[in-house]
């Protein structure tokens, strides 16, 4: 299975009655293992958390670190790219190389990295004083 394929499988699981804009998300590890996520939202806006976030809280509960490689997709007229919150988490996890692939549920697709998503990104070197 892709990860296209594993995103466009999850995302029919998402939990998205008030926006109805189902997102999901695929990882491949360093490892190879497959991680996904869907969003799941709250009525207490905005408690809900991403598809992104779900995917690399499961490869993080699987005990690894690294991602490889991610994709996103949702029923939008472009591909969907990821929040800002969740190119920070992306980030925390992947090298600027990483490859990021937006689709939508039209097939519509398109790459980028993770250092273009999210230019001049935080990361533990600011925290080398602390």
């Amino acid at each position: 299975m892709t990860l296209i394929e594993a995103a466009r499988a999850v995302r029919e699981n998402a939990h998205a009655p008030y926006s109805n804009f189902k997102v999901g998300a695929a990882i491949r590890a360093t490892s190879g293992a497959v991680y996904v996520g869907c969003n799941v939202e709250n009525v207490a806006y905005p408690e809900g958390t991403c598809a992104e976030a779900g995917a690399i809280a499961a490869m993080i509960a699987a005990g690894e670190t690294r991602i490889a490689e991610i994709t996103v997709i949702a029923d939008s007229p472009q591909p969907v790219s990821c929040c800002g919150g969740c190119r920070q988490k992306i980030a925390e996890f992947a090298d600027g190389d990483v490859v990021v692939t937006m689709t939508t549920v039209d097939g519509l697709t398109a790459q980028t990295t993770v250092a273009e998503l999210l230019p001049g990104s935080f990361d533990a070197a600011y925290m080398s004083r602390a």
